[in-house]
């Protein structure tokens, strides 16, 4: 008998896959399924609940674009605008020490030559430059932070291949150059408060609901410290949860925000309204390649891995769909044809991102409420 999401949850957490998490799937527009379970703080006795908040990492991104989308639209920006235009001291070069043009549509693609430390090996030049993730170094400003990208050299020219990078922390520096406003106010001007997310921003809204975040470990997940670290594929991925309180520390437009599971499921809900046109629009591969983190069938639009081809995919989801992820365990997706949205938020990395409890959880949900 095909698992319902109770048991996938109720097994990932009774293995030590996860330590807890809160799961929205919607239907149509409507709930159909919610539940928090396990623990938001397990040595503390801390119960989930559903109103937890967590550290959005990548779950950041979308929001962002979002934001940027929002300021093309009402002409503040234009998609093939060079960066160097708003930042001119952000000029990256190649390794031959040709500077090419960054435009706007390389940032939201991850089109733009750049990478992040955490992808690359150990001694590689992210790490060896300094670079931050938006998850790490606490304290760090963006403009040094911009100033540390821009002396390494790019791995390949824009528009010529696909790698996930630290663009969106880019974008970040370019709408306030644009805008003349922090990044944090004009996420919610244009995000946030149209969509009624009040606990999702740049800061913490109520540190009493903000889980212990997690690792992977055996037997069992341990607490993140204030600078924990795990391996991601070859290289190493650096966390700093406590990050978020430190003022001085730059709003990552990659990985900066928190936010709860109930606001995200309002925004992923946004997505099928066919009225907002900059929305739908992101939901088509601008890549023409596959998103290396998401396997053959996958490209990637402005909000998110877009999924082309289902064939090699092994998945229920349909051509169209949209998912993406955070490392401190999130996975979203919306697809447009079944009109499933489901969201899921634990706080054990990396297994609530990219272990095997958001794919069976994805495929009992679909097989729950959307017949396959």
């Amino acid at each position: 008998m095909p698992d319902h999401p109770d048991t996938v949850i109720d097994r990932a957490i009774e293995r030590h896959k996860i330590v807890g998490a809160v799961v929205l799937a919607a239907r149509g527009g409507e709930i159909v399924y919610q539940r928090a379970a396990g623990w938001a703080d397990h040595d503390g006795g801390r119960a989930m609940t559903q109103d937890a908040l967590f550290l959005y990492a990548s779950m950041t991104k979308p929001l962002v674009a979002t934001t940027a989308l929002r300021l093309i639209e009402q002409g503040f920006l234009q998609l093939h605008d060079p960066v160097a235009h708003w930042l001119p001291d952000f000029r990256p070069a190649l390794p031959d020490g040709t500077v090419p043009d960054i435009t706007l549509h390389h940032l939201l693609t991850h089109t733009a030559g750049l990478s992040y430390a955490f992808i690359e090996a150990e001694d590689g030049p992210y790490r060896r430059a300094g670079v931050s993730s938006g998850l790490d170094q606490p304290g760090l400003a963006l403009a040094e932070n911009l100033a540390r990208i821009a002396a390494v050299p790019l791995a390949f020219a824009p528009g010529t291949g696909w790698r996930y990078s630290v663009a969106m922390d880019v974008l970040g520096g370019v709408l306030e150059a644009a805008s003349g406003k922090p990044l944090p106010a004009l996420v919610e001007q244009y995000v946030t408060a149209p969509l009624a997310m009040p606990d999702t921003g740049f800061a913490v809204t109520d540190p009493a609901r903000l889980v212990v975040h997690y690792l992977n470990d055996k037997p069992r997940p341990r607490p993140m410290e204030d600078d924990a670290a795990t391996r991601s594929g070859v290289g190493i991925a650096r966390f700093a949860p406590r990050r978020i309180f430190d003022p001085a520390s730059y709003p990552s437009g990659g990985a900066g925000m928190a936010g709860s599971a109930p606001d995200f499921l309002r925004f992923v809900l946004a997505l099928r309204d066919t009225n907002r046109d900059v929305l739908d629009i992101a939901r088509i591969d601008r890549t023409g390649a596959a998103a290396a983190t998401q396997g053959a069938g996958w490209g990637f639009g402005y909000l998110g891995a877009v999924l082309v081809d289902p064939a090699p995919t092994h998945t229920p989801q349909h051509p169209g769909t949209l998912q993406w992820g955070g490392a401190y365990g999130h996975y979203w997706c919306y697809d447009p044809v079944r009109d499933l949205a489901i969201v899921s938020m634990t706080n054990t990395s990396f297994e609530g991102m990219s272990g095997t409890f958001p794919r069976d959880l994805r495929n009992a949900l679909y097989r729950t409420f959307a017949g396959s």
